[in-house]
């Protein structure tokens, strides 16, 4: 039985799925998407780059690396390209299994079920913060082999988790049982280019029950620890493999985020 759904709060993957030109949102997320950009003018360039960073970082994991299963934790509300999409089209048997805990995007995942016949995906109501219920999820078992690689994404979520949550550990306990050769692809939220004007962002999300955990560079390099980072390591999500197709100028203080691929030796 689905959630209860409150519209009458602004929630963080409504605001993100306004400010991206989506349409799963309410008043209420819509007020506070506004009043953040006021504060930043760039916030949507900066979100727009962290999607694309994401859907290149997949590419790259299935073209290049040969990733055939992907478990992405925190996953949002379904924007087209979604990482079957294109993890896919580069081969259709590969399997994805999304993970998040909203209701809003539990009733809207049925649209991620629509993946190719030969591939499979599938949709894990967990907490990220309880790394056993999602990793012991039957759902999760019965679409990946944990045997073999597997590419954890974690995209746009950890700033959204505070030092009590010890997001570096559930990371971890995240990627400890997937096998050598598979892989973690982050963005990690930071106010180290635009720290005024960041900081005033994050205020806003604080203000309506979001508070935020902004990362340094070298806080980034924390969920790293023991991985091979792909070149060009530990950028800003624009600045990893641009591949040309955006159309925007995009400036380093447009962008509060830090993009990262690293392969599990």
């Amino acid at each position: 039985m689905e959630r209860d759904i409150d519209t009458g709060s602004a929630h963080s993957a409504r605001i993100y799925d306004y400010i991206i030109g989506g349409k799963d949102h309410y008043p209420a997320d819509r007020e506070a998407g506004d009043a953040m950009c006021r504060e930043w003018p760039a916030l949507p360039v900066h979100m727009r780059a962290n999607r694309d960073f994401m859907n290149r970082a997949v590419r790259h994991l299935a073209e290049e690396a040969g990733i055939r299963q992907f478990l992405d934790v925190g996953t949002g509300i379904p924007t087209s390209p979604n990482i079957h999409e294109i993890a896919q089209s580069v081969s259709p048997a590969a399997r994805v299994v999304y993970v998040d805990n909203d209701p809003l995007v539990l009733a809207l995942s049925r649209d991620l079920m629509n993946g190719t016949p030969k591939g499979r995906t599938a949709y894990v109501e967990a907490d990220m913060r309880d790394p056993a219920s999602i990793l012991d999820a039957p759902d999760l078992r019965a679409t990946l082999d944990l045997t073999q690689p597997v590419a954890l994404t974690v995209i746009a979520i950890v700033h959204f988790m505070m030092d009590e949550d010890d997001a570096v550990g559930i990371v971890r306990r995240l990627l400890d049982p997937l096998p050598s050769g598979s892989f973690l692809a982050m963005s990690v939220g930071t106010a180290e280019f635009a720290p005024d004007e960041v900081g005033r962002v994050a205020r806003e999300y604080a203000a309506r029950g979001m508070p935020m955990r902004l990362r340094t560079f070298a806080e980034t390099e924390e969920f790293f620890a023991g991985l091979e980072l792909v070149e060009p390591g530990i950028v800003q999500v624009h600045r990893w493999r641009p591949d040309g197709t955006g159309t925007e100028v995009i400036r380093d203080e447009d962008i509060a985020m830090y993009g990262v691929v690293a392969r599990k030796p």
